[in-house]
């Protein structure tokens, strides 16, 4: 599988990476073998890039994704996390996750300063049960935003400058502050969730893109299937948009795009997979995936080649903004 640079870094990443939040029970309990099995199944596939969060099942998707990569050699594959909450353990008391099926074993605490930082990279290690990460974010900051620009980035800066990652930056679906972000610090790359996708991209392609190309900062895009309306050939009945059922006039767009992909003998997932990375900030698309059958085909439709008309089309139906690329 292609892998593209971060950045100004020595870090590299494959186009089609594999996102931890579905492993840590997103929407509905997952047990450890079924987590296992797509960690799996991605390897296999030539996925070698993996992102995983303390937010994502209060350290479950962590430890699962470190079930998988202790077994292999350090120098075959890419590991990012993000710090930002800190994970305290409490009586869960039988009640469950508010943002995950998983027992609520953890209260998060957001902390974006230094000591925070450092704390929140040594817990994540221990659950991981590895010595060290590739790619350190600050994650979903847009409500502490300050804190994190003046004393979390600093930090992550210094574990970069010392050697203990390779590349820093943050991940939001909030594309001004990343774009100030980017022209404020020297990050080497952004993960922009549910932004720049098939169904909505206007935003960063006023800001946060043409940033990123000026100033050398990669992009990664995730959430592509904006939460699930476009996993599917046809939006399914109940189909979410930003975690939420979505909204009729997005179902209605969603429908319209996939009227133009069957036009041309595609699917709206492969389409949408492949629509970020024509635009030259964009070195990977990251896909949350919970099973080893959906990362068979989420990668098989990865693979698919799509006809140029396709884009003309998209366009010529307004479903396409005018700015975005018109070759990959």
């Amino acid at each position: 599988m292609r892998a593209n640079r971060l950045g100004r870094s020595a870090v590299e990443v494959t186009e089609l990476g594999f996102g931890g939040g579905s492993i840590g029970g997103l929407y509905a309990p997952l047990d450890d073998a079924t987590a296992a099995g797509a960690l799996a199944a991605a390897w296999d596939a030539g996925i070698r890039y993996f992102d995983t969060a303390p937010h994502y099942g209060i350290g479950h998707s962590e430890r699962r994704t470190g079930g998988l990569l202790r077994g292999k050699r350090r120098e075959e594959f890419t590991l990012s996390t993000k710090v930002g909450r800190l994970l305290v353990e409490q009586d869960p008391a039988g009640r469950t996750d508010e943002s995950f099926e998983v027992p609520a074993t953890h209260r998060r605490v957001w902390d974006f300063t230094r000591d925070g930082v450092l704390r929140s990279v040594e817990d994540s290690l221990d659950r991981m049960g590895l010595d060290r990460v590739d790619v350190l974010f600050l994650h979903d900051a847009e409500n502490h935003f300050e804190e994190a620009l003046r004393e979390g980035f600093p930090a992550l800066a210094e574990l970069r400058a010392q050697g203990v990652v390779g590349a820093v930056g943050a991940g939001m679906n909030h594309t001004a502050e990343l774009a100030r972000l980017v022209r404020e610090t020297d990050a080497d790359v952004v993960m922009l969730a549910g932004r720049y996708t098939l169904l909505e991209h206007g935003d960063p392609l006023d800001d946060l893109l043409p940033a990123c190309v000026e100033r050398g900062v990669s992009v990664l895009a995730a959430s592509v299937f904006n939460s699930g309306l476009l996993a599917a050939e046809r939006p399914a009945e109940g189909a979410r948009y930003d975690y939420a059922p979505a909204p009729d006039g997005l179902l209605r767009r969603a429908h319209r795009l996939a009227d133009v992909c069957e036009s041309h003998g595609v699917t709206l997932p492969q389409t949408a997979m492949a629509f970020p990375l024509r635009h030259p900030a964009v070195a990977g698309v990251v896909l949350g995936m919970r099973t080893a059958e959906e990362v068979r085909r989420n990668v098989a439709a990865f693979d698919t080649a799509l006809p140029g008309g396709l884009w003309d089309d998209l366009r010529g139906e307004g479903l396409l903004d005018e700015r975005a690329p018109a070759a990959g």
